[in-house]
């Protein structure tokens, strides 16, 4: 049995490897910058809280890191394997998701009430963070479904 590959073989690996970095790269970036976005629209700092084990802090980033995945991952699968274009609708879709769930979040708290810093400082787990993080999630998933 003779093994033989296309001529192309390996010129389609390096650029599926070159796109799995660059994805990945603006990935972390993005869910950097929503970290960030809000950490700024929070009271206290988000990251010393994630560091301390605050449960409400872990919980509520979690969600906005898996919101901020969906958003990445559905642009990619959009784009129909065209590197350039998929990189820019995910960079696009993702901070416009990111200034979304920020402000929606936001409107959510000051509709139900609930006081976010407590939320995220707080010792023990409440049921304000389950709504906070699922409100990250449902959001996420609406931006990722209306790139399609």
């Amino acid at each position: 049995m003779t093994l033989a590959l296309d001529a192309t073989y390996f010129a389609n690996i390096g650029r599926g490897v070159g796109a799995i970095l660059l994805y990945a790269l603006l990935g972390a970036l993005l869910m950097l910058i929503g970290f960030w976005a809000i950490d700024i629209t929070t009271p206290g700092k988000l990251n010393r809280l994630v560091r301390d084990g605050r449960p409400g802090a872990v919980l509520v980033t979690s969600a906005g890191m898996i919101s901020m995945a969906f958003i990445v991952v559905v642009a990619i699968w959009s784009a129909s394997g065209l590197l350039a274009e998929g990189l820019l609708a995910a960079l696009i879709f993702g901070l416009v998701g990111i200034v979304a769930q920020v402000a929606a979040v936001r409107v959510l708290e000051w509709v139900t009430g609930i006081r976010i810093g407590e939320v995220l400082a707080a010792d023990e787990l409440n049921a304000e963070a389950w709504v906070v993080a699922a409100a990250h999630v449902a959001l996420g998933l609406v931006v990722a479904v209306a790139i399609i």
